[in-house]
């Protein structure tokens, strides 16, 4: 038996919302683009790849490095941020141009111009990155022709366009105000990339948040990254539900006193993630009355509701199942998956791309 705590992986649930999200994309005629960030882990890539995925998505050349070798033949990367390359990152991105096939992102006519002469003649397609609500990165959608132009005259295949609609991590109608945003944002951005004569044949958005209202037509491409997993954001924001969470930390009672129980999860397993419309620190799979109230770096406080029955409270040295609030930061914390098999059999799955920050 596996010591806790450990993240452990439903398999019959990861396959089947790898599933979901991919046949909703067929549906809708949209690219899947999964973001890997979440789960830096071969395995699943190889499982999003064979459900219909045209690519990965990922933060950083160090998880386009992991990943690079992924496919049977070249692998589909796009590093989804706008890079300001010096140092090493040049021939880092050249060499991960020979071994996969590349997209890149700019936001700037400056940062265009020195990622032109850092990679050279390197074979690889740059896309412009919008702001559609987020204030991260990304330019003014109505600059996004200008910044494409400059790009173009400094040697770079501009194909397009992106953005993150991050802001539809919120409560009420977030989800869908960042959607609608978004799609007004690539609409104006494409219209001023055909001003300047490039067509933009990558219309690339979306996060698991805001895919229930992928617009077909506008996109051309969804780069969620969440889904495989779900977290207790996710079914806070109802993105999801329960029974669509497959990524737990599996944590032993260590306390009680009352209504109160602590277990040896803390912010070095579950990450300490909190915004401030969420809960709690996550959420109990089993028991969502729970509320987790604080987190220390090993340890996790739960308090369970005042009438929960006695016989109903866990006792020392249960197991239970803690959903992390936000999982890509919970997967980042541990080298390896615990995977759950539907025929009852558990494997571990490397997190391959773990601390890959430059």
């Amino acid at each position: 038996m596996t010591d806790t705590p450990f993240l452990s992986v439903d398999v019959a649930r990861l396959d089947r919302n790898i599933g979901s999200v991919a046949e909703r994309a067929r549906a809708a005629g949209i690219d899947l683009r999964p973001h890997a960030k979440t789960h830096k882990c071969a395995e699943i890539a190889r499982r999003q790849l064979a459900a219909g995925a045209v690519g990965l998505t990922v933060a950083t050349i160090g998880e386009a490095e992991a990943f690079a070798s992924i496919a049977p033949d070249r692998a589909d990367l796009f590093i989804a941020y706008p890079l300001w390359v010096s140092g090493d990152k040049g021939p880092r991105l050249r060499a991960l141009a020979e071994q996969a096939r590349l997209r890149l992102a700019v936001d700037s006519a400056q940062g265009a111009r020195q990622l032109a002469v850092e990679i050279g003649d390197a074979d690889a397609d740059v896309v412009v990155e919008i702001d559609s609500g987020q204030h991260r990165t990304g330019a003014d959608p109505a600059e996004s022709g200008v910044i494409a132009a400059a790009a173009a005259d400094a040697g770079l295949r501009v194909v397009g366009v992106f953005t993150f609609p991050g802001h539809g991590y919120g409560p009420g109608d977030a989800r869908l105000r960042a959607a609608q945003q978004e799609v007004a944002a690539l609409s104006v951005a494409t219209e001023r990339l055909r001003d300047s004569g490039i067509e933009p044949v990558v219309r690339s958005g979306g996060s698991t948040p805001t895919i229930e209202f992928a617009e077909p037509g506008v996109l051309t491409e969804i780069r969620p990254g969440v889904y495989p997993f779900n977290d207790a954001q996710q079914v806070e924001l109802g993105s999801c539900g329960l029974a669509d969470v497959a990524l737990c930390a599996v944590a032993t009672v260590v306390h009680r006193t009352g209504d109160r129980i602590v277990v040896d999860a803390g912010s070095k397993i579950l990450g300490a993630d909190r915004p401030p419309w969420t809960s709690g620190f996550g959420r109990l799979l089993d028991t969502p009355d729970a509320t987790i109230t604080s987190l220390s770096e090993h340890h996790a406080v739960i308090r369970f509701p005042s009438d929960t029955a006695p016989a109903a409270m866990p006792v020392l040295g249960d197991r239970l199942r803690v959903i992390p609030n936000h999982v890509c930061t919970a997967v980042n914390l541990v080298d390896e998956l615990v995977a759950e098999m539907p025929d009852g059999a558990t494997t571990g799955w490397s997190v391959i791309a773990r601390g890959a920050n430059s």
